[in-house]
């Protein structure tokens, strides 16, 4: 978006109708309550003690709450990115529905340490650490260190992800058993492919931003590879909690959304089109979700 563009945006009257909206696209919403969910899920599925329901919901609101601050660091260092993204145009930062001053850095300070502070309180220290390495990662790591440098950023910085896996089995176990190590494995392994599916579809995007993601580097046919590769690794990783306590259910969850994804990778390294990038990213979400879905019934029904 054009600076001219943005200073027209300021002049308008802001539309207290949208507000709503516009904090769920700052603070990543989405993001963070699918981070909340897993975080949930890996709590229900890690053998021990029973955890009152209360603690459950600190739990959820506490990784919604570091997420979300995390969300909204990446939205207000990237603005300038974001303004040459169609995908990312109609962020609050951008338009100048939100005026981009350090006042959102306090409020993203204070929401991070609040959700960790209450996570350390009301939880434990292991969780807390997890819930800040996991805002840690997303917001430093990935959005400042590796995004705009290297495209292996997504890689590395997709250990945000297994922070929330980790956060909630740490409310069950500080220890961690192998469970919660190979579901956390698991979301490291979901990430890369899920993004690259994307950053297939958003090629031209990322491109006119100067963002190296993978398929700007080495192009969209060798990144489908990529995807597939990782795809496989992930599916695989994702059966072995069979072979350590969970059941039956939890396995046929993680084939069935496993398969559709392959089948979905299959296709896009026949065409590396952005339609069939777009389809594999969704397919991504439909095997996450899949196997949280699944990895809940079979703990609730058979374990």
């Amino acid at each position: 978006m054009s600076r001219l563009s943005t200073d027209a945006a300021l002049d308008q009257p802001f539309d207290w109708s949208m507000l709503p909206r516009q904090l769920c696209n700052l603070f990543k919403l989405r993001i963070g309550v699918v981070m909340a969910l897993v975080s949930v899920v890996t709590l229900v599925v890690t053998p021990g003690p029973a955890i009152p329901a209360w603690q459950v919901l600190v739990l959820a609101l506490t990784v919604l709450l570091a997420a979300s601050s995390a969300g909204a660091f990446n939205q207000y260092y990237e603005t300038d990115i974001d303004a040459r993204m169609r995908r990312t145009s109609d962020r609050p930062f951008v338009t100048g529905a939100f005026a981009h001053n350090r006042w959102w850095l306090l409020l993203i300070g204070a929401m991070l340490l609040v959700g960790v502070g209450a996570a350390g309180w009301l939880l434990n220290g292991m969780a807390a650490l997890y819930i800040f390495l996991g805002a840690f990662f997303y917001a430093i790591v990935y959005t400042v260190w590796l995004k705009r440098r290297t495209s292996v950023n997504i890689v590395i910085g997709g250990a945000a992800g297994s922070f929330a896996v980790l956060a909630g089995a740490a409310v069950v176990d500080p220890g961690l058993g192998p469970v919660p190590v190979i579901l956390a494995m698991v979301l490291f392994l979901w990430t890369p492919p899920h993004f690259w599916s994307l950053a297939i579809a958003r090629h031209k995007d990322y491109e006119a931003a100067g963002v190296p993601m993978l398929p700007v580097r080495v192009g969209n046919a060798t990144a489908a590879k990529a995807v597939l590769g990782n795809t496989l690794l992930l599916v695989g990783m994702s059966v072995l909690p069979f072979f350590f306590g969970l059941g039956w259910l939890y396995l046929a969850g993680a084939l069935l959304g496993g398969g559709y994804f392959i089948y979905r990778s299959l296709l896009l390294v026949q065409d590396a089109s952005p339609k069939n990038g777009m389809r594999a990213f969704f397919a991504s979400l439909v095997q996450l979700v899949v196997l949280l879905v699944f990895a809940v019934l079979d703990a609730q029904l058979i374990g």
